[in-house]
């Protein structure tokens, strides 16, 4: 794995994830991974678990977060922290845009296997 030291956002493309759900995957190593996530008014990341630590920051709009059963809505500025095999989603109130970090790394969001 070569390492990515810098990422401009204006030279990455979106990736399409579900309905009204889009990713660009910023820089990662073996250990920590940053993703960038645009979500339209509506659109759910649907309920999931995963065993990586994620910490997301909302960097813009708000967001109906679910983490273990408990809601909250969070805006801009706003964190949320879903530990390791917690099982969380999200549902956009307006357009908005979340920025995942990753420990370890989100191999399968990297993965040629894992675009199929």
């Amino acid at each position: 794995m070569k390492l990515q030291a810098f990422a401009h956002m204006d030279s990455l493309d979106w990736e399409p994830v579900e309905p009204g759900v889009s990713r660009k995957i910023g820089p990662y190593s073996e250990s920590l991974m940053a993703v960038c996530v645009k979500f339209e008014t509506g659109a759910v990341g649907a309920l999931h678990h995963h065993p990586h630590t994620q910490l997301s920051y909302v960097e813009s709009g708000s967001l109906e977060v679910t983490i273990d059963g408990i809601t909250e809505t969070l805006r801009k500025g706003d964190f949320f922290l879903a530990l390791p095999d917690l099982t969380h989603g999200v549902k956009a109130l307006e357009p908005s845009v979340l920025i995942d970090v990753f420990n370890p790394l989100r191999a399968d969001f990297v993965t040629p296997a894992a675009q199929d």
